[in-house]
C-alpha cells in the first residue's frame, strides 16, 4: 500500500521538485518530506556480500570518509546507509529506490548498477562539499528526507570523445569517465582513429602507431585561415593503457565503445601501410588539415584481412557489446577511378560505389557478428542497403535514424544541431575558435530523441542519445571541458528523465547548485571563472 501511495504522490511532486533536491539528471519520481537526516560521527554502510555490491558500497564509503573525515565502516547488514537487493521488477537493471527517513538511508535496486545510480543521487542530496578531494571544513552533513523511485528513460546514454584530432592523456580520459558516471550516463564512445591520427596500439601492425600516430603539423586558427603551426604532433595509447581505462570505466558501470574508422577517414592507416590504399605507390602522410580526404581504403582481400586482424585485437581488448566502425564521409572518387573497384562492383553485382561501401560494411558486420558483438556505425552505413545486424548512429539530423528504425534497426540519436558539442555555445566573437554552428544549452536540453513520425513499435528501436565531442579545435583537456559542460549535463537529462518531467527553468535552478559540485571537482565548464586561455581558475578567486 505504501508504494501505491508513493506512486500517486510521486506523480504529483515529480513535476515541481522542491528547492532542497538538486539532482541531475532529474529523478522521475520524487516525494519530499520536512526534516533532515544527520550523518553520525561514525558512519556504517551495509550491502550484500557479492563483490559488485561491496564495490559500490566501498566507493560511497571512500567518498564520505574523504570529504567528511568521519569513520566509515562496511558490513553486510544493519548500516545507517544500506544498499539492498529489491524484488521490484519495475526498477529494471538500472533503476533504484532511495529513501531517507529518520531511521537512515536505504537504496534498493535489482542490480549493483542500479545501486550505483542511487549512490550518485545520494551524493547529490548531501552538501556539495561531499565531492571534495580532501576533508571539507565546517559543514553540516545532512540529507533531506525524501523518497525517490527512478528508472532511466533510455537504455543508451552516451558521450563521445574524439582523441584522433587531438590526443587526450589517460588522466583526463578517466576524469571524463568520472563525469559520465556522475551524470548517470553509461556509454563512453572513444573515437580512436581518423585521418589525423591513429591512437590505439595494434601489435600485429606496429606502424599504425609508429607512423600513423604522428603528423608533421596541425592547423592553427580556423580551417578557412589555411595556416599551420609547423610543429610535429602525436600520441597513442598502449594496450595496457586501454585495459586500464576499460577497467576504470567498468568500475563505474560505464561501457567503452571503440571506434575504428573504415572505409574512409583512413589517411593515418594508409600512411602506415600504403598497400591498403587505392594507389600503393602513393606516398601518404598523416592528415594535417581538418575535413574529409579522398584517400580511402581499397577493399581488396588483403585490406579485409587487415581490418579483421585489427578488429580481432580490438575485440579482445574491449568486452562491451558494440564495436563502432565509423562508415561516414567516405568519398567515392578513387573508387570511381579504380579498375579494381569497378571490376569488384561488376563481380559482386553491385549497383554503384555506394553499393560497394555497403558490401564492405556487410562483410565487416558479418565478421563482428561472428565474434559475438554488434556493429554500430554512422548513418552513412544506410547507403546502398543496411547490413542486417547493424545499429545506426544518426548524426546528419534524424532522417537516417528514422529510416533505420522504420526498417527495424536499433538507433542511437546524435543529431548535429542538438548534441554536437564542438558547435559554438555563445556569440563566436566572445569565444575561442570552434568548428562553427550554434548549439546552446537550451537547444541541447530541448531535444527529444524519439521522433513523432515513428510508430510505437518503431520507437522501441530508439536506444537513446549521445553527445558528440569532435576535437579539431579543442587542443587541451581544459577546452574540451569548456565545450562539453553544462551541455552534456543537459543531454544526460534528455537521456534519463521522462519528457513529461523535464523543465528547462527547473534544470537551470538545479544547475546553479550542480556547478558548485563541478567547481569542487575542478571542471572547466562554460560559465566557470576563466582566464584568457578559457581555462578554469583554480583555486577559485573571489
Amino acid at each position: 500500500m505504501k508504494y501505491i501511495i508513493f506512486t500517486l504522490l510521486g506523480v504529483l511532486t515529480s513535476l515541481t521538485m522542491l528547492a532542497q533536491v538538486h539532482i541531475v539528471p532529474k529523478p522521475n519520481q520524487v516525494l519530499e518530506a520536512k526534516g533532515q537526516y544527520l550523518l553520525k560521527r561514525k558512519v556504517s554502510i551495509s550491502a550484500p556480500s557479492e563483490a559488485a555490491w561491496q564495490h559500490v558500497a566501498k566507493m560511497l564509503a571512500d567518498q564520505i570518509g574523504q570529504a567528511t573525515g568521519k569513520d566509515v565502516t562496511l558490513s553486510t547488514k544493519g548500516g545507517q546507509i544500506s544498499l539492498a537487493v529489491s524484488s521490484d521488477a519495475s526498477l529494471g537493471s538500472e533503476g533504484y529506490r532511495l529513501m531517507v527517513t529518520p531511521k537512515g538511508v536505504k537504496i534498493q535496486a535489482q542490480t549493483p548498477q542500479g545501486a550505483f545510480y542511487g549512490v550518485q543521487s545520494l551524493l547529490q542530496l548531501l552538501p556539495v562539499e561531499i565531492f571534495s578531494p580532501k576533508m571539507a571544513g565546517d559543514v553540516t552533513w545532512s540529507i533531506p528526507y525524501v523518497t525517490i523511485k527512478d528508472v532511466p528513460r533510455f537504455a543508451y546514454r552516451g558521450l563521445m570523445l574524439d582523441v584522433a584530432r587531438h590526443f587526450m592523456p589517460i588522466a583526463f580520459v578517466k576524469k571524463y569517465i568520472d563525469l559520465i558516471a556522475l551524470h548517470k550516463q553509461n556509454q563512453f564512445h572513444w573515437h580512436l582513429t581518423d585521418d589525423q591520427g591513429w591512437r590505439i596500439e595494434i601489435k600485429q601492425y606496429p606502424n599504425l602507431t609508429k607512423v600513423g600516430a604522428y603528423r608533421k603539423e596541425t592547423m592553427k586558427g580556423h580551417y578557412s585561415d589555411g595556416e599551420y603551426d609547423g610543429k610535429p604532433y602525436g600520441g597513442y595509447y598502449t594496450q595496457d593503457e586501454i585495459k586500464e581505462v576499460i577497467q576504470y570505466a567498468a568500475d563505474r558501470f560505464v561501457n567503452v565503445i571503440p571506434e575504428i574508422e573504415l572505409p574512409g577517414h583512413a589517411l593515418a592507416a594508409l600512411a602506415s601501410y600504403p598497400e591498403l590504399g587505392n594507389n600503393p605507390d602513393q606516398i601518404y602522410q598523416v592528415g594535417t588539415r581538418w575535413g574529409v580526404y579522398d584517400e580511402v581504403f581499397m577493399p581488396r582481400e588483403a585490406t579485409f584481412k587487415f581490418w579483421e586482424n585489427v578488429l580481432t585485437e580490438v575485440i579482445d581488448l574491449f568486452p562491451g557489446k558494440y564495436i563502432h566502425i565509423g562508415g561516414d564521409e567516405c568519398p567515392k572518387t578513387q573508387w570511381k577511378q579504380s579498375r579494381f573497384a569497378q571490376d569488384l562492383i561488376k563481380k559482386e553485382d553491385l549497383k554503384d560505389e555506394h553499393g560497394l561501401q555497403s558490401y564492405v560494411i556487410k562483410r565487416i558486420d558479418q565478421f563482428i557478428t561472428s565474434k559475438g558483438r554488434r556493429m554500430i556505425g554512422w548513418d552513412e552505413i544506410l547507403e546502398g542497403g543496411l547490413s542486417p545486424n547493424a545499429t545506426v548512429m544518426s548524426w546528419r539530423g534524424e532522417k537516417g535514424g528514422i529510416e533505420a528504425a522504420q526498417q527495424n534497426h536499433d538507433v542511437v540519436m546524435t543529431p548535429g544541431n542538438f548534441v554536437y558539442l564542438d558547435h559554438y555555445q555563445a556569440d563566436s566573437k566572445t569565444q575561442p575558435v570552434a568548428i562553427g554552428g550554434f548549439t546552446d544549452l537550451a537547444e541541447s536540453y530541448s531535444y527529444d530523441p524519439t521522433p513523432e513520425v515513428l510508430t510505437a513499435d518503431q520507437a522501441k528501436h530508439i536506444l537513446g542519445v549521445q553527445g558528440n565531442v569532435w576535437t579539431e579545435y579543442m587542443k587541451t583537456p581544459a577546452y574540451v571541458e569548456y565545450m562539453v559542460w553544462p551541455r552534456a549535463t543537459a543531454i544526460s537529462e534528455v537521456a534519463w528523465t521522462e519528457k513529461k518531467n523535464k523543465s528547462f527553468d527547473d534544470f537551470k535552478a538545479r544547475w546553479a547548485i550542480h556547478q558548485k559540485r563541478l567547481d569542487i571537482l575542478g571542471v572547466n565548464y562554460f560559465g566557470a571563472p576563466i582566464n584568457g586561455q578559457f581555462e578554469y581558475v583554480w583555486p577559485k578567486k573571489d
